[in-house]
């Protein structure tokens, strides 16, 4: 009785271990190197941080990419995830095509959409052979901040939908047809089953999509430096900089406690606005 009683500790004192020593003192570390500020005090790093020319820009970039990218890629995954549920043959097939770029690294990826959008770039060659323009066009230039955002946008929706789209498709498959089946005959039209039906039961797995890629997406930089490197400056970006180029690993660490504390706040909001109840989650 006495080793039944501790065997699920005994199962998850592995886990416990790792995460106590690759994260919890990682993390510690990482917050007193950001109150250790010297001669400027207990939040000297944090004065440098905030005075740091780049910071408001960094902020707004960071806020501006997360607010494009996670909607998109919340509807782009819901649409998918619908379609698929609608798929009689070949669903597996699609569902791991559409899959792919979760095999590739975020920098890969960047390099990617670099090969398609820069001057001499795929996109570019394509559209001058269709006689759509004259000559090569910066997408990617400082000058035209539009295009290099929206270039941004497109490679992180491409690399990271699938992470969402494999989260809900994988609650919708745990809502059953009969719901809809009942719901078509009492007259109810697709669009009404899908806001009455659908999402409602889905909540659980939007909640969990939506914490996890919104995590993700404030921690943005591989694909961003790949496209605009300094020109696009981003929250982790930044500490990127602080911590190799200017060799001040306590301003690299307040702006890496920032975004922890910005990712906390963001699923705080989540857990709140998305609030399941616990049978729900049964």
């Amino acid at each position: 009785m006495t080793a039944n009683r501790w065997l699920p500790y005994a199962l998850i004192a592995p886990a416990a271990i790792f995460l106590a020593v690759f994260f919890v003192v990682p993390l510690v570390q990482t917050i007193q190197l950001s109150f250790d500020g010297g001669a400027g005090g207990l939040f000297g790093n944090y004065t440098r941080m905030v005075g740091d020319i780049n910071f408001a820009a960094a902020l707004r970039n960071t806020f501006m990419l997360v607010l494009l990218v996670v909607p998109l890629q919340v509807a782009l995954a819901l649409a998918m995830g619908m379609m698929l549920q609608r798929m009689d043959r070949g669903r597996d097939l699609v569902l791991w095509i559409w899959t792919i770029p979760l095999g590739v690294s975020d920098l890969a990826a960047g390099l990617v959409w670099l090969a398609i959008l820069q001057n001499t770039g795929f996109l570019n060659s394509l559209l001058f052979q269709l006689g759509l323009l004259a000559g090569p066009t910066a997408w990617l230039n400082a000058e035209s901040p539009v295009t290099l955002i929206a270039g941004i946008v497109a490679a992180e929706v491409w690399r990271a939908t699938a992470v969402v789209l494999v989260i809900l498709f994988g609650g919708l498959q745990l809502i059953p047809r009969e719901f809809d089946e009942a719901a078509a005959i009492f007259g109810a039209s697709p669009w009404r089953r899908f806001t009455r039906i659908t999402l409602p039961l889905l909540k659980p797995s939007l909640q969990s999509a939506l914490i996890l890629r919104t995590v993700l997406a404030f921690e943005v930089f591989a694909v961003v430096y790949a496209l605009g490197g300094r020109n696009v400056p981003v929250l982790v970006g930044e500490a990127y900089v602080w911590q190799n180029e200017n060799q001040n690993y306590g301003v690299a660490a307040a702006y890496a406690v920032l975004v922890m504390a910005i990712s906390l706040a963001s699923t705080v909001v989540w857990l709140r606005v998305l609030r399941v109840a616990p049978e729900a989650r049964e």
